[in-house]
């Protein structure tokens, strides 16, 4: 049944250790089992997406998005016969590295990693910073030991663009059509997902006309976005957008960027102040001996600081920095 630009999971390059065969389940579907079971899969329902801390309750967090992308993935695989469990399993475990505070917290923990190796040329002369991606798959493959096969895990590495603006490249399977799929569909996904909630926190009051040609409300929108992909893609060894769509979803990601994501932490200054916490964990976390068991090192701060959810970054901040006296 499945398309013959398909990955089989018969035909899997395996994993790094080998288990034995599920009688029920094929290797791909473990592989998402193991994603969806996992405590770091847990905590992504207390990670920020955009908004920190908002005021309601209907914001997506980046438990919400994963869930969103899976699903937007899905249904474009299963339109083309593609492998839907190994689809849904690089999409469950696509953000599992990401910091609290989202992407605030990222680009801080970055910038802290790499001003530590900064001081110390002589030992790291390229200082290495910090990539949730890279994260996600060390989540995987070292923390957590999930064993996941070569397919998802490469599927996991190359699903990250940035700011990048999508090309008739990013269709290309790299590793497979599955992850191309993911790579696409997490784009489609915050792109109409983050418009719904800047429009909901009042950042921006409406969507700019130039992307009525998109849709006219949220629903239209991601429709319109899957079903071009679909019909570009069918029957071809590539996932495929027509040009229009391709210019319309890149200027989308820029006006995006340009009037929410850099403007939202000039309007809320809260935004900063959680990129000086993410700072001053690390730089108190990087201390020998202030790292719980387990962790050790630049690593181990880097690990532990990327595992907190926003409520316990917050908490562990204020034990380690706040008078008890001031804690209440």
């Amino acid at each position: 049944m499945l398309s013959p630009f398909a990955a089989k999971a018969s035909e899997s390059a395996g994993r790094a250790a080998d288990i034995p065969d599920d009688p029920v389940r094929t290797c791909f579907q473990r592989d998402r089992d193991r994603v969806l079971h996992s405590k770091p899969f847990r905590r992504l329902k207390h990670k920020t997406q955009v908004f920190i801390d908002p005021a309601g309750d209907h914001y997506r967090t980046r438990m919400t998005h994963t869930l969103e992308v899976s699903q937007i993935a899905r249904t474009v695989g299963r339109a083309l016969r593609l492998n839907e469990d190994l689809i849904e399993a690089i999409a469950l475990g696509h953000d599992l590295g990401h910091t609290p505070f989202g992407h605030a917290g990222e680009s801080a923990l970055d910038e802290a990693v790499r001003s530590y190796w900064s001081d110390f040329p002589s030992v790291n002369p390229n200082p290495p910073g910090f990539r949730h991606y890279e994260q996600s798959l060390r989540i995987v493959d070292v923390l957590e030991e999930l064993n996941l096969t070569v397919e998802t895990r490469a599927g996991i590495d190359g699903h990250s663009k940035g700011r990048k603006d999508l090309t008739a490249h990013d269709g290309e399977p790299t590793s497979t059509l599955e992850a191309a799929v993911v790579r696409i569909s997490d784009r489609i996904a915050y792109l109409n997902h983050d418009l719904d909630d800047a429009l909901r926190s009042g950042i921006i009051s409406e969507v700019p006309e130039q992307f009525n040609r998109i849709g006219l409300n949220h629903s239209e929108r991601v429709g319109a976005m899957v079903q071009d992909v679909i019909l570009q893609s069918l029957d071809e060894p590539a996932i495929k957008m027509s040009a229009s769509l391709l210019d319309s979803m890149n200027d989308l990601k820029e006006w995006l960027f340009e009037n929410v994501y850099l403007l939202y932490p000039q309007k809320y200054p809260d935004i900063k102040k959680a990129q000086n916490l993410v700072g001053e964990l690390f730089t108190y976390f990087v201390q020998p001996g202030n790292l719980p068991d387990r962790y050790e090192g630049v690593q181990g701060a880097i690990d532990y600081i990327a595992g907190m959810t926003d409520r316990f970054a917050i908490d562990t901040y204020a034990k380690i920095k706040l008078p008890n006296a001031w804690k209440a």
